[in-house]
């Protein structure tokens, strides 16, 4: 077993190094605390979005004006989702989980770039903030959408020029992050740990990383077509100027779907250490399930077109991609029969990590299906622009992602902090959260196959039970966050001391204090074996 020495480091919370105070934060590489700084202002931003979103479920409860006007549902809606997915989806598993775990569960002291990560975070935080204040400069809020849809994004004459560079800025964040943890995984592994040694959550981002390297140059590039196009009068996407509204859609979503992977992929490794982790026993079928991230990421560069079936596309193009859409569903079921499989005939400890694990599970399993409704050429006829999309949307993000990342925050909070939090309150707000999150999104399935449009202001009565029904769900879900919050608030400030090892996890970071020192470890491990051995021999020597 890897044992520390007698206070031979310090913790990560405590390390005084050249800086003190607040600098000694802003001005830190230690991924741990770069991790944390992500964390800090996910968490931030999540709730103004999330506030965002109850407002524009207040708005929907009735038919008619309820509290805003027309236009400023289409800024709140803009920005809600520009929060949501370039500062919070995108970015989040990878830049919280990947920095603080990704060098300790490989046996490195730090990633491979320590300035380089500090400098994305300075990046992701510029245009996060930027994308934040277009809301209130220049010519009013942007309207467009986060999918910043030509002519609207070219024609409209809001602050769309802001949303587009926040957007740029938070990609570049994106392409660095990737980079990184693609050298570290490659050049930092401890000695021992070949490629079939590496636990399931870094392959994870290995996979993950190489998607962000290679995808996000593409929306880059669009959004500084959409720049160009607005400010120097070139005619990429203006019919009138000889362009084609329809290249842009192509070429994000030639990036846009690929990011759904970017977002999911991290969460299939977290919940695929917590698994193993709460039924005691190795995970099932790793080398399938190491395979199948990798499969993710490669086939999901090719599935964009179903996104496009209405928009004007040859038969043989619309069967090419509704056939590798349906291919692409192949390895996350695989994924899913080896979670299963690992918790059958295992010792589990249904504790909130695995609780949020199971959730996700199911929220993600309805997610799957329904994208396989809209990837059937004739279902998506029916179902394409519908709130259906909406609810299949969400319960991909947000229940994909979103209970994974709790799941995650849950599983490695009393490493990340060294105390525990409550069990029993973080079981009430898990509950609120499932159903809350059932009640809001599982309403637009419904009306959505009955024809309620998304992106909609407004409806006809015969939608108002599922609209109510899911302004409830909403409040019912902020409680459970807001829970949340409380909960982990209360376990940094008073909560018991955490032991090393909480949850008898294998891995390596659960072989180091909590909190973790400051370098990691004493001396870098060796490793002698395959992980997720739940047994009495050690993996690690010194």
């Amino acid at each position: 077993m890897l044992i520390m020495g007698n206070d031979a480091q310090t913790s990560y919370l405590e390390y005084q190094g050249r800086h003190k105070g607040i600098a000694g934060w802003l001005l830190s590489t230690d991924h741990k605390r770069i991790g944390l700084l992500y964390l800090y202002a996910i968490i931030v931003f999540f709730f103004v979005a999330a506030f965002l979103g109850l407002l524009m479920r207040i708005e929907l409860i009735a038919p008619g004006k309820t509290i805003m006007e027309p236009q400023t549902y289409n800024g709140l809606f803009t920005i809600h989702g520009i929060i949501m997915i370039f500062v919070i989806v995108i970015p989040g598993m990878a830049a919280v989980f990947g920095n603080f775990f990704l060098p300790i569960m490989i046996g490195a002291r730090d990633v491979a770039f320590p300035k380089l990560n500090l400098f994305s975070w300075y990046l992701y935080i510029t245009g996060a903030l930027l994308g934040v204040l277009s809301q209130f400069i220049g010519n009013g809020p942007p309207d467009t959408g986060w999918t910043f849809y030509v002519p609207y994004s070219v024609e409209s004459g809001t602050s769309v020029i802001w949303a587009l560079t926040a957007a740029f800025i938070l990609g570049f964040s994106s392409i660095l992050t990737g980079l990184n943890f693609i050298v570290t995984i490659h050049r930092l592994r401890a000695p021992g740990m070949k490629w079939m040694r590496m636990p399931l959550f870094p392959w994870a981002i290995y996979a993950t990383a190489w998607t962000q390297v290679l995808a996000t140059p593409i929306i880059g590039i669009t959004l500084l077509m959409v720049i160009a196009e607005r400010v120097l009068n070139i005619g990429f996407f203006d019919p009138a100027l000889g362009g084609d509204p329809l290249l842009y859609q192509h070429l994000f979503w030639i990036y846009s779907h690929p990011a759904v992977y970017i977002m999911i992929l991290p969460a299939m490794g977290v919940v695929t250490e917590i698994f193993p982790t709460f039924s005691q026993k190795p995970v099932f079928g790793y080398t399938a399930i190491m395979i199948s991230s990798l499969a993710i990421a490669l086939v999901g560069y090719f599935v964009w077109g179903h996104h496009m079936f209405t928009a004007g596309m040859s038969y043989y193009a619309r069967w090419f991609f509704s056939f590798l859409t349906f291919i692409v569903a192949i390895p996350s079921a695989i994924k899913v029969f080896n979670w299963i499989s690992t918790m059958y005939g295992g010792s589990i400890d249904l504790k909130p990590p695995l609780l949020y694990a199971i959730a996700f599970i199911f929220l993600f399993m309805i997610g799957g299906f329904t994208g396989l409704v809209l990837g059937s050429l004739a279902t998506n006829v029916q179902t394409h622009d519908t709130a259906f999309v909406v609810a299949h949307f969400h319960y991909i993000i947000f229940g994909g992602m979103g209970f994974a990342f709790f799941a995650g925050i849950h599983y490695w909070y009393p490493k990340m902090f060294g105390k525990m939090y409550n069990n029993r309150v973080a079981n009430i707000a898990w509950g609120f959260n499932f159903v809350g999150f059932n009640l809001l999104y599982f309403p637009h399935f419904i009306i959505g196959i009955q024809g309620m449009p998304r992106r909609s202001y407004d409806y006809l009565p015969q939608f108002h039970t599922g609209h109510f029904i899911s302004t409830i769900g909403a409040f019912i879900l902020i409680t459970g966050l807001l829970i949340m919050l409380f909960n982990f608030i209360r376990a940094g400030r008073r909560g018991v001391k955490a032991p090393a090892n909480p949850w008898h996890g294998v891995t390596l970071e659960w072989k180091i204090p909590s909190p973790p020192p400051h370098e990691n470890f004493d001396e870098i491990p060796e490793i002698t074996s395959k992980p997720y051995f739940f047994g009495n021999s050690d993996k690690t020597k010194q």
